[in-house]
C-alpha cells in the first residue's frame, strides 16, 4: 500500500505550507508571467488579503520566464535575474512562499536559490535533465501532467525525481488534448496520480485553455472555471493552482485564461467549502475503497 505524503514546502522565516491527505487545501498562484516589480507586488498584496480572509494557505506563483509561448515575439518574461530579484523581495515583504517554472536545467540552481518550490511546466514533464535539476535544487517539485500524458504514467516521471533526491512532489493535472486546440478533464486522473503517494493539484486556469486557437495565441473558457474547481475538489486534490491577474486582457501572458482578480474570493471560498465538505463525509463514511480490494 502506498504511503501518503506530506511535501512542506518553505524555509526561512516564510510562512511554512503543508500540502497533503487531510490538510486544509492550499492555494497556489499569481499572474503568469513577473510583469514588473510593482505589479507582482499589487498582485502578492491582493491575493495575501483574500487569503488571510479565508484563511488558506497560499504560494505565490509567477514565472520569470515562460519558455513555452506560442509566438517568438509573445513576452517571455523579465528574465532570470531581475524575476528572482523579484520573488526574493515578494518572499521578504510577504511572507510567503513563492513558486516559478523553470524550463533549463541551467537555470536549476538560482530557481532553488530563491523558490521554495520549483515548477515543471507540462511540456517538460519528462524531461530527464530537467528533472535532474529540480530534484537537485533541494527544493519541492510542483510537476504538471504533460497534456499528451495518461495519469497512470506520471509515476515514471515520479520515480525520476525520487532517483535523484527530490524532497518532495506535487502533481497537477491541467487538462488532456481532445482532438486539436482543445482540452478536457478527466476526474479519474486525481484518485490515478494521489496512488503515487504524492498530493495532488488541479491547475483550473490552464486546463479551460484552448492551445493556439487563434492562430498564434491560446484562447480559453474561463467560464468553466468554477465548475472544474468543485468538481476537482470533490474528488479529493490537496491543492489549487489558478493564475489570477486584476487586468486579464491587458496581460502579457495568458490574457484569455487568467482568472479575474475580482473573482478570486469568490472561487476560493467555494473550493475550500467543498473541500472541508468532503473531508466531512470521508470521516463519517470512511475512505472511498469501492471495489479496490480493500
Amino acid at each position: 500500500m502506498t504511503t501518503d505524503k506530506i511535501v512542506e514546502v518553505g524555509y526561512g522565516k516564510v510562512a511554512r505550507v503543508r500540502i497533503g491527505k487531510g490538510l486544509p487545501l492550499a492555494y497556489i498562484g499569481g499572474p503568469c508571467a513577473i510583469e514588473s516589480r510593482d505589479h507582482t507586488f499589487r498582485m502578492a498584496e491582493a491575493i495575501g488579503e483574500i487569503c488571510r480572509k479565508l484563511d488558506m494557505p497560499w504560494i505565490f506563483k509567477a514565472c520569470y520566464d515562460k519558455d513555452c509561448r506560442s509566438a517568438a515575439d509573445s513576452f517571455h518574461g523579465v528574465g532570470l535575474e531581475e524575476g528572482l530579484r523579484i520573488l526574493a523581495d515578494v518572499r521578504d515583504a510577504f511572507g510567503v512562499p513563492v513558486v516559478s517554472d523553470f524550463s533549463d536545467p541551467a537555470w536549476g540552481p538560482a530557481t532553488g536559490e530563491v523558490c521554495d518550490l520549483v515548477q515543471v511546466p507540462a511540456y517538460l514533464c519528462r524531461q530527464t535533465s530537467v528533472l535532474r535539476a529540480a530534484a537537485k535544487t533541494g527544493r519541492p517539485v510542483h510537476l504538471k501532467k504533460g497534456q499528451f500524458m495518461s495519469p497512470w504514467n506520471m509515476k515514471n516521471s515520479v520515480r525520476k525525481l525520487e532517483s535523484f533526491g527530490c524532497v518532495g512532489t506535487i502533481l497537477a493535472d491541467r487538462g488532456t488534448f481532445f482532438g486539436y486546440n482543445m482540452l478536457v478533464n478527466d476526474m479519474t486522473c486525481f484518485p490515478i496520480m494521489a496512488r503515487t503517494g504524492c498530493p495532488v493539484c488541479f491547475d483550473a486556469t490552464h486546463s479551460i485553455q484552448m492551445p493556439t486557437s487563434m492562430g498564434n495565441v491560446s484562447g480559453g473558457q474561463r467560464e468553466f472555471i468554477p465548475a472544474l474547481v468543485r468538481a476537482a475538489v470533490a474528488c479529493g486534490i490537496q491543492a489549487l493552482f489558478m493564475e489570477t491577474h486584476d487586468n486579464p486582457p491587458k496581460a502579457l501572458s495568458d490574457p484569455n485564461t487568467v482568472l479575474d482578480l475580482k473573482h478570486l474570493e469568490f472561487v476560493l471560498a467555494q473550493a475550500k467549502r467543498v473541500h472541508e465538505t468532503r473531508l466531512s463525509l470521508l470521516q463519517e463514511f470512511g475512505e472511498d475503497n469501492v471495489h479496490t480490494g480493500h
